[in-house]
């Protein structure tokens, strides 16, 4: 690359006797890059430009003529017969970069006009409005966390983005508890076929035992509390009961894995395009791997020139080629971690086992039975009998 932006002339040379002219050169150490016979008494010759003078010092009866340049003294010329374009293009790029940092719009997605004027008020008061400069992504990061400290009775989530030259704001109202109203008389009873692990009452009278097997809808924890099997009184039962409960998941993996996976950041590069040669202008920090959305800013109309905006989402690609004992090892870890994300922090997984591995279609086929601590609590309302008298 250096050498081909390194100045070059090309001198018509002219005269008797050339070839003397031509071994003089060399013997003086000037390096003849290219010689191009015309006549017997006419050659054109490629130098570097910082020999030209030491040519001409030379040249004696013989007629020199510049015929052409190249490298970065073409450059030179050419920019000098285009510098008020070229100026031009600047100021306008510059214009342009201006105007695409300075936010014009904020858009909060969210049906409640309360909030919605909240999040207004405390968007400005951390320089978030119509008009300002485009905050990056790490600033972004820290006025949402502050907004949401500072409104946890009202924000349970937030999201700010910039999304070209507007802002959007995603939000979620925190859903407060309604206050509690007279529950009315129920027993505790299991909502699925397991065995009893643990019972946690504290209302009513419990009337099953751990280890004990229970179907879908028998009483664990009774509302009616008895004293020497009479009934005394009734109550609306409270408790949890957690049991061993079974599952038999079916999973597939692949032996040959692509994915490729959004990092979650983002950014946005300004981009220079001349022939086949881009530029990204700024920022100067380049992601690997990424998608684009392409917004073209400015366009030459008959130059291969184009300054565009790109919304850049940084990738990752995972690639994976696995032997079958690594395909199952995979597919029980996906299934395990698919039925841990339904389970609350008390529930857990007891066991798993392998019952059914098969080959299909260039995938293993898994067929696992896991074993599950989970709450199974559900509730039964007492109605009560009236006799008639």
């Amino acid at each position: 690359m250096k050498e081909l932006l390194k100045s070059k002339v090309r001198l018509k040379i002219s005269g008797r006797n050339i070839e003397r002219f031509i071994h003089r050169l060399y013997s003086h150490h000037i390096e003849i890059l290219k010689l191009e016979y015309i006549s017997y008494k006419t050659v054109i010759i490629t130098i570097y430009a910082e020999c030209y003078d030491k040519v001409m010092e030379l040249k004696t009866i013989y007629e020199i003529d510049e015929v052409g340049t190249s490298g970065m003294i073409e450059i030179k010329k050419k920019m000098k017969l285009n510098r008020f374009f070229i100026i031009g293009l600047a100021l306008a790029l510059i214009f342009l970069y201006g105007l695409s940092n300075i936010m014009y719009d904020i858009e909060i997605i969210h049906t409640n006009k309360e909030l919605r004027t909240l999040l207004y008020k405390e968007l400005e008061e951390h320089g978030i409005k119509k008009g300002s400069i485009k905050k990056n992504f790490s600033e972004l990061e820290k006025i949402k966390e502050k907004i949401i400290n500072e409104n946890r009775d009202k924000i349970e989530w937030l999201e700010i983005e910039a999304v070209g030259t507007k802002y959007v704001v995603r939000v979620e109202m925190r859903k407060l508890e309604p206050s509690k109203e007279k529950t009315e008389n129920r027993n505790v009873v299991a909502k699925k076929s397991a065995i009893i692990k643990r019972i946690e009452a504290s209302k009513g009278e419990i009337v099953k035992n751990t280890n004990d097997y229970v179907s879908a809808g028998d009483i664990i924890i009774s509302g009616d509390l008895k004293l020497n099997e009479e009934k005394k009184d009734t109550v609306a039962a409270e408790g949890t009961v957690y049991g061993e409960v079974w599952y038999k998941v079916t999973v597939s993996y692949p032996f040959a894995y692509r994915e490729e996976k959004m990092t979650g950041k983002k950014q946005t590069a300004y981009i220079l395009r001349f022939l086949n040669q881009k530029i990204q202008l700024f920022p100067f920090h380049y992601y690997k791997t990424k998608k684009v959305e392409e917004n073209i800013l400015l366009k030459h109309s008959f130059l291969p020139f184009y300054f565009s905006k790109e919304e850049q989402a940084e990738t990752i690609e995972i690639d994976e080629l696995n032997t079958e004992d690594e395909a199952i090892s995979k597919a029980s870890a996906l299934a395990r971690k698919k039925l841990e994300s339904q389970l609350s922090d008390k529930e857990e997984i007891i066991s798993q086992k392998n019952l059914k591995v098969e080959v299909k279609d260039s995938r293993i086929v898994l067929e696992i039975f896991f074993t599950v601590l989970e709450d199974i609590t559900s509730y039964q309302n007492i109605t009560e009998e009236i006799e008639s008298k």
